[in-house]
């Protein structure tokens, strides 16, 4: 039974405490919340299912809380969570947690450093996952098509929460809006078409390599990135299952974008 299946039909009360707990509570309901021992362990979870949760959460949440950075939530950041959980494949009720996680994160005393420090914790500190994240929010925020400086500050904020440095920041940055970009310059001709300058230009940044860097590096970075965007690798830390279709997009981009650099160089 998957982490989803086993909250709904455990019947338990609230999951775990700290601030995360505290999101829990109020997005799945007081059905949740009968007092029981804040022993996730303790009533036979697997660590990998309790990190599905904590992500599960603490995305849908951290999200909301972006969205509102600038003083108001856009329809295209609401559009961006909906596809989000049309791409996860949520049922209703799984959308409906969705929202109101993305709901609790906009509220005035939403506690982000608290969530972000026990989001932490629950990843067992997993670069890859917590980098899948933040890449995340980043493309949350873009969804406007610009990221407000308030946006940026406070994704700067929590991916120096979660352990990141400032220049790790800047690449992650850079890398979500070539991809972005990537994406809208190859939609309606294919990646099998002669690439324009900003397509190329664009490869390069999503795989954090320029055009002076050697085929050697060229393909080191680009394997590194597979490597960290396995679907199957970052379920098996405690990424969902429901976000596997994002992630296996994910590396569609990244090797369509190493084919256009090779293609380019021949």
């Amino acid at each position: 039974m998957s982490w989803w299946g086993k909250i709904v039909g455990g019947g338990f009360g609230f999951l775990m405490g700290g601030p995360l707990g505290a999101v829990m509570g109020a997005a799945f309901g007081h059905q949740f919340d009968k007092g029981m021992k804040q022993d996730f362990d303790g009533l036979g979870y697997q660590a990998q299912e309790r990190t599905q949760l904590a992500f599960f959460s603490a995305v849908f949440s951290v999200m909301g809380h972006v969205a509102k950075a600038d003083g108001r939530v856009t329809p295209d950041e609401i559009e961006v969570a909906r596809t989000m959980m049309q791409q996860m494949s949520l049922d209703e009720q799984q959308q409906k947690v969705a929202i109101e996680l993305f709901n609790q994160g906009k509220q005035n005393d939403f506690d982000l450093d608290g969530v972000l420090h026990q989001f932490k914790q629950e990843c067992r500190r997993h670069a890859t996952l917590l980098q899948m994240f933040a890449e995340v929010l980043l493309h949350a925020a873009y969804a406007d098509g610009l990221m407000h400086p308030k946006e940026k500050e406070l994704l700067k904020h929590i991916t120096l929460t979660l352990g990141f440095s400032s220049i790790k920041f800047k690449q992650l940055d850079d890398m979500v809006r070539a991809q972005r970009s990537f994406h809208q310059g190859s939609s309606g001709q294919g990646y099998q078409q002669a690439p324009t300058r900003d397509m190329l230009k664009d490869a390069y940044a999503m795989l954090n390599v320029s055009e002076s860097s050697t085929d050697a590096e060229v393909k080191k970075s680009y394997r590194r990135l597979m490597n960290q965007h396995h679907p199957d690798k970052l379920v098996s830390k405690g990424m969902p299952e429901e976000m596997v279709k994002m992630a296996t997009e994910k590396t569609q981009e990244i090797k369509a974008a190493y084919e256009l650099i090779k293609k380019s160089r021949k």
